[in-house]
């Protein structure tokens, strides 16, 4: 059996480098995925020279025959055409992985080539070492062990050199290379576990489902794009939305609930951390991060998050935002069977759950209403809820509703839950980076990692909706935004009606960006937008705007800083400034 590190290198297919054909990408996916249930590999082309359909037939013509070669002839392959271009995926078994990208890789080697009139090497050399890879990957008490843990309901979760069974309190970890002939399967078992996706949302979502079930009496721990904590310990800090994230949480036998944040790209890039979730929640689909992995539309991203869906234990729950109108046209494809969170009572789906018994959660009369499909609970008035700002934060009463049904699934009682949505504050400890509020000089004073339209939108009008004499606004954005939408974030912040716009500079952000080149384009959609030159000041980072704005603030003022570095240096500099 061979370490990851060597099957990476194991074999080098000579990919013609051309720019009308392109293999953009292949990876393996460990878990359930935009395809299905189990895992495999995919591969991406773009195609600009050729019509795309024709070299897509041609590449699954050329895998046919290696994938028999490798006794892999009874895969479904499934395809999925993008402007441009074409995903191929290819089930396979979790010791084959390595293998089956591979084979994606050669099968598109040999139609590059032939489309280009390229020399070949013989398809029996290529197919003799794939074999070869195949032997030195397979792991059949791997296959054994996940196949037994499956028919005893008991997850997995694999990495390239570690296998775990169970979750958390119920979980083992083992060596690849030193697995166990037979596990203590009565020692195995999953924990509560709750999935979290969505554009934006997510991770106040999950901070808020995690401290339900900390309410309720239970270790519990989240993963998130800020860091990895277990009960009041966090393990590390950093981006862990990914699978990484998932692993380092699942894998801490003092957990007893856990919640994990799912991003877009770790869906796409590695397929979902587990296979087994109670719940799974997908919070509202909007742009951003399109143009990776073919997934060019925003229906298209909301088939990325609905993949959380094939997670879901039977019997578990599935909850969307039915004001999510691509989220429910997407919903409308699949075979999922969602728990709908509104707004409105009137939405159609909270209507039509209510008729047929079917548990929902709703906004009415001021306050966030449950149902368990027999009777509706009126669980807490929305003005007793710190996160919504007495209402005016809107995206954070959807928040509040996703948890509370998530919290639901998950078993957790009613009290817990309402306890949290009275408590939970948008502050550095409970909630950082989102609408943290400050008063300084007599002044409100809210930082927010906001950084895409939807996002910016949001916290914008909910901010608009607070009285103020002058309103004052920082912003910044990383270089790897096109022009168009570093003017469309921009554009967003205006909903907030700012007096004075200060922009920063991200050094650490540029991402092959002129220094100088993101504010200018800032400056010119401000001033689009009607704001004066005068009114529109520099800042050589997010520290100095942020300072610049706090000398400015009077009494009955209200300042936005959209903060995406330093965060640590500001949350510090206005702690210092707080006014008694």
């Amino acid at each position: 059996m061979a370490r990851s590190d060597e099957l990476q290198d194991a074999l080098v297919i000579p990919v013609p480098e051309d720019p009308g054909l392109i293999l953009d990408s292949c990876r393996r996916l460990l878990g359930p995925n935009l395809y299905g249930v189990g895992p495999g590999a995919v591969g991406d082309c773009l195609v600009n020279s050729q019509e795309p359909a024709d070299v897509v037939a041609l590449w699954r013509g050329n895998l046919a025959p290696i994938l028999d070669a490798l006794g892999l002839a009874g895969a479904k392959v499934q395809t999925r055409p993008f402007d441009g271009g074409a995903s191929l995926f290819v089930p396979a078994p979790i010791d084959q992985l390595f293998t089956t990208a591979y084979a994606i890789e050669a099968a598109w080697y040999f139609t590059a080539t032939g489309l280009l009139g390229q020399a070949q090497k013989p398809f029996d050399d290529l197919a003799t070492a794939l074999r070869r890879v195949s032997a030195l990957e397979r792991q059949p008490r791997l296959v054994s062990l996940v196949a037994e843990a499956a028919k005893r309901g008991v997850d997995r979760l694999l990495d390239d050199d570690a296998l775990t069974l169970g979750h958390g309190a119920g979980s083992e970890t083992w060596a690849t290379d030193r697995l166990p002939e037979a596990p203590d399967w009565a020692r195995l078992h999953d924990i509560p576990l709750a999935l979290v996706t969505g554009t934006n949302g997510k991770t106040t979502t999950t901070r808020l489902i995690a401290a339900m079930g900390a309410a309720s009496g239970k270790v519990a721990g989240l993963s998130s794009t800020e860091f990895v904590k277990v009960g009041d310990e966090i393990l590390d800090r950093g981006d862990y939305s990914g699978p990484a994230g998932a692993r380092l949480l699942l894998r801490d036998k003092r957990l007893e609930l856990g919640v994990l944040e799912v991003a877009r790209g770790g869906i796409l890039r590695r397929g979902l951390p587990v296979s087994r979730a109670r719940v799974a929640v997908v919070t509202n689909v909007a742009a951003d991060h399109l143009g990776q992995y073919g997934i060019n539309t925003v229906p298209d991203l909301a088939q990325v998050k609905l993949s959380v869906r094939r997670a879901v234990v039977p019997g578990g729950q599935l909850v969307l935002n039915a004001d999510a109108p691509v989220l429910v046209a997407a919903a409308d494809l699949t075979d999922a069977r969602p728990i709908w969170f509104s707004l409105d009572a009137s939405t159609p789906q909270i209507v039509r759950a209510r008729a047929q018994g079917v548990p929902c959660g709703w906004l009415e009369d001021g306050r966030v209403v449950l149902s368990d499909g027999a009777g509706a609970t009126s669980l807490v008035a929305v003005g007793d809820v710190p996160l919504t700002l007495g209402g005016a934060a809107r995206y954070n009463i959807e928040n509040a509703l996703a948890a509370a049904l998530a919290a639901r699934g998950l078993g957790l009682p009613d009290d817990a839950i309402r306890s949290v949505l009275r408590n939970f504050r948008s502050d550095p400890v409970d909630n950082p980076g989102r609408a943290n509020e400050f008063s300084v000089n007599g002044a409100r004073v809210f930082v927010d990692f906001a950084h895409n339209p939807h996002s910016i939108a949001a916290v914008t009008s909910a901010l608009a909706a607070l009285p103020a004499r002058r309103r004052f606004a920082l912003i910044s954005h990383a270089g790897d935004r096109s022009d168009a939408d570093i003017r469309a974030l921009t554009q967003g912040l205006f909903a907030l009606k700012p007096d004075t716009v200060v922009v920063a500079e991200i050094t650490a952000y540029l991402r092959g960006r002129q220094t100088g080149e993101i504010p200018a384009l800032i400056r010119q959609a401000s001033r689009e937008c009607g704001l004066p030159d005068d009114h529109i000041l520099s800042a050589t980072s997010p520290l100095d705007g942020a300072k610049q704005i706090v000398e400015r603030l009077e009494p009955g003022d209200l300042a936005l800083l959209l903060v995406h570095d330093e965060r640590a240096a500001i949350f510090e500099m206005l702690g210092s400034r707080i006014s008694s």
